[in-house]
């Protein structure tokens, strides 16, 4: 890295909301409020969770709607912010489905996505994981869930499925200027891919090096193969310019500071390789997290949104804590770097 370089660092609004409800001018405010605050604390940029909606819905007038949100953004002063969009597919919209008519829905869903990140963060990243439907879970004949060998034999047709797809949407993309970072996600939240290495192999599949993948602390932590295997993948993606998005996030989904993340690994092995932005990761427990990642820990309290808990930190602490947290960690490992550059000189 060189001197010069600053290194975006971007929030998620998982601490917020699953849902930016754009038609809502009310909410739009509440979002405002968010936006400002955050970015005054030093945050460059935000990643958006981009719901998904009834098939009956026309994705014509959800990029409309998307872009009145995006002027009542620019509107309020925030027009030099930058965005990132959060996107996952579903069983309804499934580009892995052995049925023509079901993936053409599903690529004409995800284009939309692509336009609704266009919309909202122009030359940005859509990232998530878009590639198999979130937390859907097959199941045999008899009604029975497939795990281990059966599950991965299974997942080989859904991704010679899914090729068709990701041709045309990568290359509908590309004209929009949006890059893919397709998210393995754990094994205990939705089927494959859950690891770094399996969105490789399918992008080597793809034989396309303009979609790449997201890497997430929290996942990596949570199902990986271990230091070696990883160090390995974060090489073979960088080489390949296929490394697009890093998501700071803790294990339990809760605060940055003073958590488990693989501090070493980040500084060590991504940092030096790596040159898009930081995302800061934190899974409030609202809905629909509280249930579906099975959340013990107290909620966050949003100023504006909920009442004060004296038994919680609030939402902007939390934020406030992780993005110095952070900032602390790039500039000392930049510090170390430099000091060895210096020793190895002399």
């Amino acid at each position: 890295m060189s001197a010069t370089f600053k290194r975006d660092v971007f929030f998620s609004f998982f601490m917020f909301t699953a849902d930016l409800r754009p038609q809502d001018s009310r909410y739009t405010q509440i979002l405002v409020n968010h936006l400002k605050t955050l970015a005054d604390m030093g945050y460059d940029g935000f990643d958006l969770h981009i719901a998904s909606q009834p098939a009956t819905v026309d994705h014509k007038l959800e990029i409309k709607s998307y872009v009145g949100l995006k002027k009542a953004f620019d509107k309020a002063g925030l027009k030099d912010v930058k965005f990132t969009t959060n996107v996952g597919t579903t069983r309804t919209f499934d580009p892995t489905s052995p049925y023509e008519e079901q993936r053409s829905q599903a690529l004409a869903y995800l284009k939309s996505r692509v336009d609704i990140t266009r919309v909202l963060g122009g030359d940005s990243i859509m990232s998530g994981p878009f590639l198999y439907p979130y937390g859907v879970f097959p199941v045999t004949d008899a009604d029975e869930p497939m795990w281990s060998d059966a599950l991965l034999d299974w997942m080989r047709s859904r991704y010679r499925s899914a090729r068709s797809v990701f041709e045309d949407l990568v290359e509908y993309a590309d004209t929009q200027e949006v890059k893919l970072a397709i998210e393995p996600v754990k094994s205990w939240e939705t089927p494959p891919p859950n690891m770094v290495s399996e969105v490789l192999d399918f992008l080597d599949e793809l034989g396309s090096t303009r979609c790449g993948v997201t890497i997430d602390t929290a996942q990596v932590v949570m199902e990986s193969q271990g230091p070696s295997v990883f160090k390995a993948n974060v090489a073979r993606a960088a080489r390949r310019g296929q490394l697009y998005y890093v998501h700071i996030s803790a294990p339990d989904r809760g605060a940055v500071q003073d958590s488990w993340i693989p501090w070493d690994t980040v500084l060590n092995e991504i940092e030096p390789v790596y040159r898009g932005p930081y995302l800061v990761e934190v899974f409030n427990a609202i809905p629909p997290f509280d249930s579906s990642m099975r959340m013990a820990r107290r909620r966050f309290w949003r100023p504006g949104e909920d009442d004060p808990s004296p038994n919680a930190d609030s939402a902007y602490d939390v934020a406030a804590a992780a993005f110095k947290e952070l900032q602390d960690r790039i500039t000392t490992s930049a510090r170390v770097r430099s000091d060895r550059s210096r020793q190895a000189a002399t």
